[in-house]
């Protein structure tokens, strides 16, 4: 008798709670905009925060909001921008594919004795934390003499959600066919290394270094020393020189690469060079040579 007398108390009041509870809804229901559905359903879910937003649903909150403009995801592209303007009823400007750029080219290659042959110096060792930000902090600027290049400690592989970054010599590498260009790896960078580039460039200058020519050519045999070679026989006027470095204007390079064929530090990447496995000497009016 105890024992029923136990069930129909629960059950009793389960169903005052359970009223509590139906009449709580319809009392505090707050209505939803069908379209934030809509626009969530657009994004990949992936949360890599590129947009700015704490996630997906952040993002599409803020655009339903007007708060946000349209096209700020990444991982999501072109596709995901157009079918979030059909859903808003606005016209979107057509969202142009990025991949990260990490702009370094001090990759450590040493001889069969241990000694450097080429790539950034090492002036200590490092045995803390295996983290950019904590690296950089010691030791005046961190462990390697370029106080530009590349520490090697993967912060941004760890923050890369789809497996597109690697440390390969102590260097960062993207895999283009990964990146997303939601930028993630480039907020935690604390060199601020990455940038974002279109994928078809061929022709790219991997270098930070504002350092004096002198001073680079000490820190790491592959960094850019402000020569101007490379500006001078570039055809398109693409290159300018500021601060010692090297740059590109895309909106004029036509990725001819001949800037990569005169850099005497070998620095200035042309992907179609690297393709054939061959140095290629390039001239104004006359083919293509291979040496």
């Amino acid at each position: 008798m105890e024992i029923i007398i136990a069930i129909a108390i629960l059950g009793g009041l389960g169903l005052i709670f359970g009223l509590v509870l139906a009449a709580a809804s319809k009392i505090f229901y707050v209505e939803t905009d069908p379209r934030l559905e809509q626009l969530n359903a657009c994004l990949p879910g992936a949360n890599c925060g590129g947009c700015g937003y704490a996630g997906c649903a952040g993002y599409a909150e803020a655009v339903l909001k007007g708060e946000a403009p349209i096209g700020k995801c990444a991982s999501g592209g072109n596709d995901a921008a157009q079918e979030m303007a059909a859903i808003m009823g606005v016209q979107a400007d057509a969202v142009t594919r990025r991949v990260a750029l990490v702009r370094c080219s001090g990759e450590k290659h040493y001889d069969k004795d241990g000694n450097l042959t080429s790539g950034a110096r090492v002036k200590a060792e490092y045995e803390g934390f295996k983290d950019c930000l904590a690296a950089s902090k010691v030791g005046g600027n961190g462990p390697l003499s370029c106080k530009f290049g590349c520490l090697g400690f993967g912060t941004c592989v760890k923050a890369c959600k789809y497996g597109a970054m690697s440390v390969e010599n102590g260097v960062a590498h993207v895999d283009e066919d990964l990146c997303v260009g939601c930028m993630v790896c480039a907020d935690v960078c604390p060199r601020h290394l990455i940038v974002p580039v279109e994928p078809d460039r061929n022709v790219v200058i991997a270098c930070a270094s504002l350092a004096k020519g002198a001073v680079t050519t000490r820190g790491c045999t592959t960094g850019c020393i402000g020569c101007g070679l490379c500006k001078k026989i570039c055809p398109k006027d693409a290159i300018t020189i500021e601060r010692n470095l090297a740059s590109i204007d895309y909106s004029k390079c036509d990725n001819c690469g001949m800037c990569a064929t005169v850099c005497p530090k070998h620095l200035i990447k042309d992907s179609r060079v690297e393709t054939l496995g061959e140095p290629v000497v390039k001239s104004i009016n006359g083919p293509e040579v291979k040496v």
